[in-house]
């Protein structure tokens, strides 16, 4: 049972829940997976793994992303104002969980490109839509930083379009056909929730 505490007004207020608890919470509540993109001004490619990924506005379009403070792909973004968000197909889950991961040299184990005036590196073969984002703001949250974005290009195949790469009760999910439950995907092989992101649940 939570421990109760006065506050300053003299009312009751709860202890937050466990970390433990509140992963178990946000695991039940499945979310589409992308990869945050950035590039620095050398050229260097930073990427990551999100499922932290909300719509906010469509007039003007934005979106937002939540990034870990320690990220390196936040400090780039930061830096440069800019950044790709690659919202991945079912069959990318091997990408998914590369950028999860802290291995070095991840865009050498993924095809991409990185055309004039885009946010970041394209995933194109891994994702079914890719948002190019301008930064307009920022909030701190705790350990973690909510980035706005305004979106000024939309990548998408409009004829064949991969099914979304979901992700909820650590698992990695298909929504498959309109209509069909949610196909199965074999388990993860670890937790995704301690990765560097800590957006996988």
């Amino acid at each position: 049972m939570p421990i109760s505490m006065a506050g300053a007004d003299g009312r009751t207020a709860a202890q937050p829940v466990s970390a433990t608890a509140f992963r178990t919470l946000m695991a039940a509540f499945p979310a589409g997976v992308a990869v945050v993109t950035a590039a620095d001004a050398d050229g260097q490619q930073y990427g990551m793994t999100c499922t932290a990924v909300s719509s906010v506005s469509v007039s003007p379009p934005t979106l937002l992303v939540c990034i870990q403070r320690s990220s390196r792909t936040l400090a780039v973004l930061t830096k440069t104002r800019s950044f790709a968000v690659n919202m991945l197909g079912d069959q990318a889950r091997a990408v998914a969980e590369l950028f999860a991961s802290r291995g070095p040299d991840r865009f050498e184990h993924v095809s991409w490109t990185a055309r004039p005036g885009c946010g970041g590196p394209h995933l194109e073969q891994d994702s079914h839509s890719i948002a190019d984002c301008r930064v307009t703001g920022s909030v701190t949250v705790a350990d973690h930083v909510v980035v706005f974005g305004e979106v000024f290009q939309v990548t998408a195949e409009d004829d064949i379009r991969p099914h979304p790469l979901v992700y909820g009760m650590r698992e990695y999910w298909s929504l498959g056909h309109a209509g069909v439950l949610p196909e199965h995907c074999a388990p993860s092989s670890s937790d995704q929730s301690d990765s560097n992101t800590e957006t996988l649940r």
